[in-house]
């Protein structure tokens, strides 16, 4: 009961950004189902090659953000609430962005030779490739860059590590063609965006933890 207790508000916000991450996901995805969808590949997107060994950051990617998030919950009380406030925006405007422009793109044709090549076509079966335009993968990357950059607790090496683990997860997204460079732009610009603006209004989301969760 001491741990619970301990960990209280960290649960309680990490299951919400959870729920609210799969919420968003799923409802723009059934609002879009029969739609018509766009492709936004430029030419430059074309010229970057197929990696299938790179499918390991983008699977790997749910250790960090989980880490992350984690270690932002743990931070002060505001600092935290700037957080995951930002979150909580990020993935409104999301929301309305997928229903706005539903995106897609045309995947390659990967032939199932190496145990990669066939990761990465297990990956194409379980995720399609919808609620591209902006990319949660970068989104989500980048915000536990955010939530670290500037927390002088945090020791440097780890900062660094976070930084470039986010720009890896960006560029894993592109080389296992999951999306395209206006989706990566897009998030990196919407998670910079969204924390800037919780800064001012995070207050809103503390009021509604408190109330939900007397925390």
């Amino acid at each position: 009961m001491e741990v619970l207790k301990k960990y209280k508000y960290s649960l309680c916000v990490l299951i919400l950004a959870f729920l609210f991450n799969e919420f968003v996901y799923y409802l723009a995805r059934y609002i879009n189902l029969n739609r018509m969808h766009y492709n936004l590949t430029l030419s430059f997107d074309n010229e970057i090659p197929v990696m299938p060994w790179t499918t390991i950051l983008y699977f790997g990617c749910f250790l960090f953000w989980t880490t992350n998030y984690f270690i932002c919950s743990r931070q002060s009380r505001k600092n935290s609430d700037i957080f995951f406030c930002s979150d909580f925006l990020s993935k409104i405007i999301c929301f309305f962005l997928f229903i706005i422009l539903p995106s897609t793109n045309i995947r390659p044709l990967i032939q199932p030779g190496t145990i990669w090549n066939q990761i990465l076509l297990f990956l194409y079966k379980i995720d399609m490739p919808d609620n591209l335009f902006p990319s949660i993968h970068c989104l989500v990357s980048w915000l536990c860059w955010i939530g670290l950059r500037n927390q002088k607790q945090i020791k440097t090496g780890y900062k660094i590590f976070s930084f470039l683990m986010a720009i890896a997860i960006c560029i894993c997204t592109l080389t296992t063609k999951q999306h395209v460079i206006v989706d990566v732009i897009a998030a990196v610009g919407l998670a910079e965006v969204s924390y800037l603006i919780s800064k001012k209004c995070y207050r809103y989301y503390s009021k509604f933890i408190h109330y939900f969760f007397h925390i």
